[in-house]
């Protein structure tokens, strides 16, 4: 049985954590990078990671993190459990807490992930819905500030669809202040309601314009236009997204010194084109690595009992 003790702390979006908690969740992956921290919280532990959805970085950085935490990781397909079959959420959340000490879910309908947290026994974490991708936005500003120093004074700019990647975004500029850009073809804006909270704290803008967008930018942001389960709009959203390419000539709108994110997989020629994703510019390998490090942080607190001081 897991530790019951401990107290029950889910992640399933930005907010979960005050601004004071992700500043020190930010540090603690720091230390992680750097190899300063040595210690294995999850010794003897074990996370059921349950993947509605396929991932290369999600599945490979949660489970080299909890093995590197000392833990063991069980990779889930709706083939290895019942409910690729129609079984409640409700009962493979309480079935799953009886053997496992955290769950981690990537899937569809943001309502599975709330419905499997409230009758699940132990942590569960957000490895990406159709509304959010937390775990992805806080690698995402582990990056920013690794080579940028900060995200505070920073604007930041999103091109794109108003996606789950949008989202967090937004939702992570309620939490630390920073300016947010976001520039999104008509129709594919993001969540009104997030958007909504965010500007009652900082400056958040939403244009179709993604040279407005990207004007004075520390940071440029893209993500794929057409996400999993969305093939069948490939044509219409190419015809949509038209004049959205993050190119040369586009970051040249940014700050002299801007850097280049994307989230990956992506289409070179689309969303970006190669000598920006390849370019000096680019830090999406960083991004990717960065992954591994704020997983395992989150990881280390959530199921390994690691305070955030």
């Amino acid at each position: 049985m897991p530790d019951s003790n401990r107290p029950h702390h889910d992640f399933l979006a930005i907010p979960d954590f005050s601004t004071p908690e992700l500043g020190a969740l930010f540090q603690l992956a720091e230390r992680m990078r750097s190899g300063a921290y040595t210690a294995k919280p999850l010794s003897g532990k074990t996370l059921a990671m349950i993947f509605m959805k396929a991932s290369t970085r999600t599945r490979v950085s949660f489970e080299v993190g909890t093995y590197q935490l000392g833990g063991h990781a069980l990779f889930l397909s709706p083939r290895d459990v019942q409910l690729g079959r129609g079984e409640p959420i409700a009962d493979t959340a309480r079935v799953l807490s009886r053997y496992v000490d955290g769950i981690m879910i990537r899937t569809f309908a943001h309502q599975d992930l709330d419905e499997l947290a409230r009758y699940a026994d132990v942590p569960v974490i957000n490895g990406l819905t159709d509304l959010l991708h937390p775990c992805q936005i806080l690698a995402d500003l582990l990056t920013i500030r690794q080579h940028l120093g900060t995200y505070e004074g920073k604007k930041i700019a999103w091109i794109g669809d108003g996606n789950n990647m949008a989202n967090s975004w937004i939702n992570a500029a309620y939490r630390l202040g920073f300016e947010l850009a976001l520039a999104c073809p008509e129709g594919y804006e993001p969540a009104d309601h997030l958007l909504q909270r965010a500007r009652e704290v900082t400056t958040v803008t939403v244009t179709h314009d993604p040279r407005e967008a990207i004007a004075g930018a520390h940071v440029v942001n893209t993500d794929v236009w057409t996400s999993m389960g969305q093939e069948d709009e490939q044509k219409k959203r190419e015809k949509d997204f038209a004049g959205y390419t993050v190119d040369a000539a586009m970051m040249e709108h940014a700050d002299r010194d801007a850097i280049f994110l994307h989230c990956l997989p992506a289409h070179r020629g689309e969303e970006v084109s190669a000598d920006v994703i390849d370019g000096p510019q680019s830090r999406v390998w960083d991004e990717a690595e960065n992954r591994l490090h704020i997983q395992k942080a989150i990881m280390a607190v959530l199921l390994g009992g690691e305070e955030l001081v």
